[in-house]
Parts: C-alpha cells; structure tokens; sequence
C-alpha cells in the first residue's frame, strides 16, 4: 500500500502543473461559464474529467501505445481535434453579444438554451479530441506507475486525477460566474467572445502544426 500511495504522490504531483496550464478544456469551461451560466460550466467540467478517464482506460488497455506508434491513427486523432477546436473558434467569433440579467448573486445565464448533454458533450470533445493526453498518460504512466502495479489501482490512479480535474473547472466556474465577473463580461461580452474564438483557433492551428513524438 506504501508504493502506491508514492505512486499516487509523484503522479499528482506531475498532473498538478498539466490542470492549471492553459489550454483548450480552460478556455472551454471559462467560456461555458460566461456564456452560458455557472450549471452549464459545471456539466463541461465533469465532461472534461470523464473524458480524462476515457484516456486513462486507453493507456491503462495498451490502446494509447498503438495510437502512439501509428501514424495513421494519430492523424486521425489529432485532425479531428484541429476540426473541432477550429469549429468551436468560429461560432464563437460569430456569436453576437450576450445579454445576462441583472439579479444579484445568481449564478449567470444567457438566452441560450443549451442543454446539459451539450455543456458536456463540449467538455468531453474538447479533452478526448486532443491527442496530448496519449503522450502525458502514457509517459506518466510509464516512468512513474511500476508495470506490476494491479490494474484496479491504477484505474484508481485516474478518478483521483479525475476528481481534482473536476474540482478545478468547477472552481473556475463558479470564479467566473461571481457577480463581479459577471458584470464584467456583460460590458465586454462581444470582446470576450472574440477573444475565446481567437483562442480556440489559434489552439487547433498549434496542434495541426504538432507532429507525433
């Protein structure tokens, strides 16, 4: 039990850096959180960490390695990414400006009318589009996980990385939906829009412009 709580230790201490660094599963939910409300963010952050377990699963399986070692099945993987990130980057140059209610303390609100299976639809694309997580995981996996490690244990190892990837973006959104946020994005709503559109492409750029390791 002592080795894998060390195990536990160095991995969380290596995915610690990977969940506050920028990114597209940020820019995301703090997008979510603006537009469509503090709800909304918080189903993207739980699809953001279910699709983390998604990679998990893969690596854990040896899946991550054949995609890893396949040129093919990376391009596929990493085209489909650049496809969506650069999808999501215009709609959201597209958007118009958002119009939130004035009621103070609520959690913020646009007219949309997403539905929760979208909010985390979009933070489960976003993370299981993004071939980056192959490399981590099994990198991680690979140098600080022993290979006699049980199976269960180190699916274990990833709903704890799960969990505090959750807990993250949820302390995010709620950041971002405080009254003083709000009030903010209500004045620059349009900026800000552009802003995470600029974002998002620029993102798919950078990773169609990224070759396998």
């Amino acid at each position: 039990m002592h080795q894998y709580l060390i195990e536990l230790a160095s991995l969380m201490a290596i995915f610690a850096f990977a969940i506050v660094s920028p990114g597209a599963d940020l820019a995301m939910v703090m997008r979510q959180a603006m537009v469509h409300g503090r709800r909304q963010a918080i189903i993207t952050s739980f699809g953001v960490g279910t699709s983390l377990m998604f990679h998990v699963t893969y690596t854990i399986l040896g899946l991550g390695l054949i995609i890893y070692q396949s040129v093919y099945l990376f391009n596929i993987v990493k085209w489909l990414g650049v496809a969506y990130l650069i999808y999501i980057g215009i709609k959201a140059l597209r958007a118009g400006k958002t119009e939130l209610p004035g009621v103070e303390g609520e959690a913020v609100q646009a007219k949309s009318s997403q539905t929760g299976l979208k909010a985390f639809t979009l933070g489960f694309a976003a993370n299981a589009l993004n071939p980056k997580p192959v490399f981590f995981f099994l990198s991680i996996f690979s140098t600080v996980v022993h290979a006699h490690t049980p199976v269960g244990i180190k699916f274990g190892y990833g709903l704890v990385m799960a969990s505090c990837l959750i807990l993250w973006f949820v302390g995010v959104s709620l950041f971002m939906t405080t009254p003083r946020m709000r009030a903010a994005f209500q004045r620059a709503s349009q900026w800000i829009d552009r802003t995470s559109g600029v974002v998002f492409i620029a993102l798919g750029i950078k990773l169609a412009t990224e070759k396998a390791a």
